[in-house]
């Protein structure tokens, strides 16, 4: 019978349109999305970046505000709206978290810290860490991994465009008939600069 009296009292509720916006209580500037939760349901809503937010809701229902650094709000919408809609601005007041200290070691223990410092082979001047830095393995990954970089990207970009310019109004030429060009090819060709590296 109970459960019956609550459907039917839910049922008479009448829906309206909620909407407003969150700010915090000392500045009023908008709380980017915060959570806004109709109580005892998972209906709601997540605040705009600009702290604006509207969703359905039923009159007399318990709103919950919720956000990261701020303390919870709670408003409950009036049962005896003459309008079927609502608007609100909500204030959070700021909340200060305290959090327990960390420690964070590289190592489990300072013995292994110790020994792992020792062992640790330190370049003995500035020609050692040059040859270092222009290791030729280290080199080819380089280029094979890292993009090119904004100066790089720009000078393509200018000869693409010098390109188009020189060649406007004509077609570009064609390096299928050139001999040059064919000489160029079977020359790389027969030092296999075509094979597949490992």
């Amino acid at each position: 019978m109970i459960a019956s009296d609550s459907y039917a009292q839910e049922q008479n509720r009448i829906p309206i349109q909620f909407s407003g916006v969150v700010v915090t209580s000392d500045s009023l500037r908008p709380v980017s999305f915060t959570n806004i939760i109709i109580k005892n349901s998972y209906r709601g809503s997540t605040a705009d970046f600009n702290g604006f937010f509207s969703f359905a809701a039923l009159e007399g229902d318990e709103i919950i505000f919720s956000a990261i650094g701020y303390k919870k709000a709670y408003f409950k919408i009036p049962d005896t709206l003459s309008k079927n809609r609502y608007s609100l601005i909500q204030a959070l007041t700021n909340d200060t978290i305290m959090l327990a200290e960390t420690i964070i070691r590289p190592w489990p223990t300072r013995e292994q810290f110790k020994q792992a410092f020792y062992a640790l082979k330190v370049p003995s001047d500035d020609y050692d860490i040059a040859m270092k830095n222009l290791a030729l393995e280290d080199l080819k990954i380089m280029i094979r991994e890292y993009k090119m970089d904004g100066s790089m990207n720009y000078r393509n970009y200018i000869e693409q465009q010098t390109n188009k310019l020189y060649y406007a109004g004509q077609l570009p030429p064609n390096n299928l008939l050139n001999p040059v060009a064919w000489a160029q090819f079977i020359k790389a060709w027969e030092n296999g600069d075509f094979k597949k590296k490992d």
